[in-house]
């Protein structure tokens, strides 16, 4: 056998057993009478001796060429170590050498296997394989594994079944980008990798299977971020005879319990918020509520007097940052000058300081007087020794425009806790979204989404104004999950499609399958999807999920490991009847 124990399970208690290890050297000590190596696998470090006295000449010799990330196998006898680490918990023992055997060699790695290392990021994607060798990386994907698994334990106690969906589906027009792949066995047609098993689990509904789950591989050809990739992992899930408060009691339930298990964490309180107020109090629809600097709506008390920068605004809005009032004037240029980069786009910043005798200076003075501002500070929540930062424009725009700020500045001010967790629902969300581009609409969520009771009827006449039977799951100010109570009958699905677009023909064409299930009894239904990967990332303290990703792709969508995507050869392009047109 290859090893007898592993490298991070030797204690003290086996002193004087004579075990086979096998590992990667993690480094190497030569002092020429004795040779000290550490021994690596993914469960710890064990230390290897080698010395003269004790042994084998020949050992010792093949000992002194050893290399970084060599693969070797030894056998020898736990010794007590003279020097402990208690840093290490195999740090009481070393292994006495008595036989080396060299399964394979290595180059020198492109950047050092430790927790700290010199590799830049693009690099260790391109090598991968080396990365995930790294404590950081490895814990990452074990870390990943035990979520998984209690995810499964979870909904498996709570009688959801798994079942796999099809990868190879047809493209619909709904949604984001969809990846297509040719068919060689039917020319000129294609499939799409589906962005999402929707379809499939409501049918899965309408075949009597109530409740089901699905830890599932997805994929949306979109422009990437931190928190995104072309394929990402969905928990995704549906129930049957459900109405909205039964599946969120059910994943108020799963996230209470993996909050628990995995972080040790008690969290009671999942409150709600109406999508209308989430982006009136804090300009987005997935709020981070750990801290505070709720929006302060300002046009009845800022609009009075003759700053035409205020006056000509659809919103005057602000926050109260605490104990802002310190600022110096650099530091407040610094917050003007970040929320004018392209990124946020405002044109400035107006602000207050809260002095902690009750007065006020801004940097608009010469338009408004002490009793002005008092009020401003009324609105925004502000206390003696804050900072109010005041931005105005487009409601549209000034809302992500402050709620960016306010995140900025909760980052600097350290109130973005990664060890504490606040979950929110965010409910009532438009049914319907107003392309200002092309002027029609389309579904926020997607066009299987039920609208709240008693509204169908507004579509002929306020689409905008349709609510919902939606929620999202937010959680420290990222979407972790998302969901909606379906369209169950043929009728209202109908209807559904033609307010989005869809003539009769173009419906069927595209979902007349799902139209047709609904015809033989369809349960009521509904569903709710986590991202894996975010949810992972959050519960491991951190906002970018490469690192619990395996193989990620970049920021440009390649695997720079594999350098994929690659062209293909015109013998296949031919087999598939395609044609490249490159100029």
């Amino acid at each position: 056998m290859y090893r007898s124990h592993n490298n991070g399970q030797l204690r003290a208690n086996n002193i004087n057993e004579s075990v086979t290890l096998s590992g990667w050297v993690q480094k190497s000590r030569d002092k020429g009478f004795m040779i000290w190596v550490d021994l690596r696998d993914r469960y710890g470090i064990t230390q290897l001796i080698f010395d003269e006295e004790r042994t084998p000449k020949d050992i010792m010799n093949k000992a002194k060429t050893l290399g970084r990330e060599f693969v070797i196998q030894v056998r020898g006898t736990v010794i007590e170590r003279d020097s402990k680490n208690p840093n290490l918990p195999t740090g009481d023992i070393e292994l006495l050498v008595s036989e080396l055997i060299i399964l394979n060699t290595a180059k020198l790695p492109p950047f050092t296997i430790e927790d700290t290392t010199d590799g830049g990021e693009e690099l260790r994607m391109q090598y991968r394989y080396l990365d995930i060798r790294r404590n950081p990386v490895k814990d990452s994907l074990i870390f990943r594994h035990k979520v998984t698994q209690e995810v499964r334990n979870y909904l498996s106690q709570k009688d959801f079944i798994e079942v796999e969906t099809p990868y190879l589906i047809k493209s619909t027009p709904e949604g984001a980008r969809d990846f297509v792949v040719p068919s060689r066995m039917n020319e000129g047609q294609f499939y799409a990798l589906p962005q999402s098993p929707q379809t499939f689990k409501q049918l899965l509904m309408v075949g009597g299977m109530d409740k089901y789950f699905q830890i599932v591989k997805c994929f949306r050809d979109e422009d990437l971020r931190a928190d995104r990739q072309p394929e990402f992992t969905q928990i995704d899930c549906e129930m049957a005879f459900v109405e909205q408060e039964d599946i969120l009691n059910i994943f108020e339930g799963l996230t209470r319990h993996l909050l628990k298990e995995i972080n040790g964490v008690e969290v009671d309180k999942f409150p709600r918020m109406r999508f209308d107020d989430a982006m009136r109090l804090y300009g987005n629809d997935k709020p981070d509520i750990r801290f505070g600097m709720e929006f302060g709506e300002l046009n009845e008390v800022a609009q009075h007097k003759d700053f035409k920068v205020f006056n000509s605004a659809e919103l005057v809005v602000g926050i109260a940052v605490p104990g802002g009032a310190s600022y110096t004037r650099k530091d407040i240029d610094k917050l003007i000058d970040w929320v004018k980069r392209p990124q946020v786009g405002a044109l400035g910043m107006v602000y207050v300081k809260c002095n902690a005798d009750g007065t006020f200076k801004s940097s608009v003075d010469k338009f408004y007087d002490q009793d002005d501002l008092a009020k401003w500070a009324e609105a925004t929540g502000a206390k003696a020794g804050d900072l109010i930062c005041v931005l105005s424009g487009d409601t549209n725009k000034v809302r992500p425009q402050l709620s960016a700020l306010r995140m900025e500045i909760a980052e600097r001010l350290d109130l973005r806790k990664s060890d504490e967790f606040a979950p929110l629902w965010v409910v009532d969300f438009p049914l319907l979204e107003l392309d200002e581009e092309t002027g029609h609409y389309h579904a926020m969520h997607h066009p299987f989404t039920s609208p709240k009771p008693g509204q169908i009827e507004l579509l002929d006449t306020t689409p905008g104004a349709v609510k919902a039977n939606a929620y999202d799951l937010v959680l420290n100010g990222n979407e972790i999950g998302g969901g909606s109570i379906r369209i169950h009958d043929k009728e209202t699905q109908a209807i559904m499609f033609k307010h989005l677009g869809f003539t009769a023909e173009e419906a069927k064409a595209q979902f007349g399958f799902l139209m047709d299930a609904f015809e033989y009894g369809a349960p009521p239904h509904g569903g709710l999807a986590f991202g894996l990967d975010r949810l992972v990332a959050i519960l491991g303290g951190q906002e970018t999920i490469r690192d619990f990703i395996a193989f990620p792709k970049n920021n440009s969508g390649r695997d720079v490991m594999i350098d994929a995507p690659a062209a293909i050869d015109d013998a296949q392009l031919n087999e598939l009847s395609l044609k490249l047109n490159l100029k």
